[in-house]
């Protein structure tokens, strides 16, 4: 099934074996022309011609099925076997005139460079070297008007020089491929994280509505009962107490549900309430400076960061004090949290996603994706602090 034009270009990019397959067929017409130009005289003409067109008709073939066919593992070898046995039978079938031959040798390693294999490019770009001056020294002892010229020498060193710089290039290439594919594990990590974080967040969710505000209502209730049968002042103000507790467990359960409702409380009152419930279950001293910062475009990302930093701090920093500041700077909002903890190291960061616990990480590319930043540094006198920047105002889509 033909390809749309607009993609052909990518779609034959995407596997080296297919920009090998292309280059290939212009090459053949190169070694073709430089035959017939030099007028040069071969010591098997017959079979030299006929190698030369079967290498062109695999050419064609193998264009085609690399088109057409999703590329196998196969593929890289037959396609590199192919060229090194072809310039082979042409060099032994042009006898003396291989010296016409010598942009062939050059072939060899450059279509390896292609698989991604610096081993194979720079074992048969030595071949190749090799194997020319090789050639030479037989064809010279076998005939004594054919001498051995000087420019072989350096012909060889060209040889030598391409050899290695098609295994740098090859090298180069392999790295960043390898790069490349570690980048896509860690996102396919990343989305898996994400969906077990929401899961993991709906549970706690459910958890909290029911020991929190249904457990204080459903006791509410039970004081209403009571009250009807004998009213005090007591029993009131011990409701009015249980319905504001209720009021707020129900607040910061829908705001962490919900983009919306968090949008509607403002960024500022939500931090402030998410330290409040830290405060109830953490034995710390709690430092608080939260400015009105108002409803900022990436509020929903900045609150899930102060609830992450907050939770990673009450799980492993063993500090006894704990700061947060949310302030408007400019076109940005930063949250900064530090305490004085055991420390964090930044690096542990790449070990983590590697283990697959990529909370705090799959955070960080939420945020950079947003155009804010975030940065880790140590406190001052021991522990850890982490400033959180996202811009106040969604940044424009960059053009494609």
């Amino acid at each position: 099934m033909p390809r749309p034009t607009n993609h052909t270009l990518d779609y034959l990019t995407t596997e080296p074996v297919r920009v090998a397959a292309v280059l290939r067929l212009p090459l053949i017409v190169l070694i073709a022309l430089l035959v017939y130009i030099q007028d040069v005289e071969h010591w098997l003409p017959g079979i030299y011609g006929a190698v030369l067109l079967l290498y062109a008709a695999f050419a064609v073939v193998w264009l085609v099925i690399v088109v057409r066919n999703p590329v196998r593992w196969w593929f890289g070898v037959a396609s590199t076997g192919m060229d090194v046995l072809a310039v082979l039978v042409l060099c032994l079938a042009s006898g003396g005139a291989t010296v016409w031959l010598l942009p062939i040798f050059f072939t060899v390693p450059i279509t390896v460079t292609f698989l991604d294999r610096p081993e194979l490019t720079a074992a048969l770009g030595l071949t190749a070297a090799g194997g020319y001056l090789l050639a030479w020294i037989v064809y010279s002892k076998r005939d004594d008007t054919v001498g051995l010229p000087n420019v072989v020498y350096v012909q060889v060193g060209c040889l030598l020089w391409l050899a290695a710089a098609t295994t740098a290039l090859c090298y180069v290439l392999s790295r960043r491929r390898a790069r490349v594919r570690a980048l896509l594990d860690v996102r396919r990590r990343l989305v898996a994280e994400a969906m077990q974080a929401d899961e993991r967040n709906n549970r706690q969710l459910s958890e909290q509505l029911h020991d929190g505000p249904l457990q204080n209502l459903l006791a509410a209730r039970l004081d209403l009962e009571d009250l009807r049968e004998r009213p005090t002042d007591e029993g009131f103000d011990r409701m009015d107490a249980a319905l504001r507790v209720s009021v707020a467990l129900l607040r910061t359960t829908v705001t962490t549900l919900h983009p919306q409702v968090l949008a509607q409380v403002g960024l500022g009152p939500a931090v402030r309430e998410l330290v409040g419930q830290y405060r109830q279950r953490w034995d710390v001293t709690f430092d608080c400076d939260v400015d009105e910062v108002g409803k900022p475009a990436g509020q929903a990302l900045a609150y899930r960061a102060a609830r992450e930093l907050l939770a990673n701090a009450h799980k492993h920093s063993r500090a006894t004090r704990v700061q947060v500041d949310l302030h408007r700077a400019g076109e940005d909002v930063v949250l900064r949290v530090l305490d004085n903890g055991v420390g964090f190291d930044p690096g542990i960061l790449d070990r983590k996603v590697a283990d697959g616990h990529i909370g705090l990480a799959s955070l960080v590319v939420g945020i950079e994706e947003m155009g804010g930043a975030v940065r880790f540094a140590r406190t001052p006198g021991g522990g850890a602090t982490t400033v959180v920047t996202m811009p106040v105002r969604r940044p424009a889509p960059q053009p494609a």
